[in-house]
């Protein structure tokens, strides 16, 4: 049963790893995108930038909720609770940012 429970943590934790970078890189693609779109003066960088930092937002709630697999004890749950509230928040916010952006378009 110990051995299943190792196997388990470091999956959880590779993969959490995995959806970490993965957001990491898509939020600082999206950024870099935004630059470019900005100086090009695109109408559209706004909306391209939120989106891009939505899709990475989605990848690190995914760690998050994925981290909730290993926690132990209260404390940890709370912390890994108000995260992921607080990428959730952020997430709608885009989301709806996104929404009104395509409905000015």
């Amino acid at each position: 049963m110990e051995f299943l429970e190792t196997v388990l943590n470091t999956f959880v934790n590779l993969a959490m790893l995995l959806f970490e970078y993965i957001g990491v890189a898509v939020i600082a693609v999206a950024g870099i995108q935004g630059i470019i779109n900005y100086v090009r003066r695109n109408p559209e960088t706004r909306l391209l930038l939120a989106q891009g930092l939505a899709m990475g937002l989605e990848f690190k709630l995914g760690s998050e909720i994925l981290r909730t697999v290993v926690v132990r004890n209260l404390e940890e749950i709370a912390i890994v609770g108000s995260i992921i509230a607080l990428r959730a928040v952020l997430t709608i916010l885009i989301h709806w940012e996104i929404k009104n952006e395509r409905t000015e378009t």
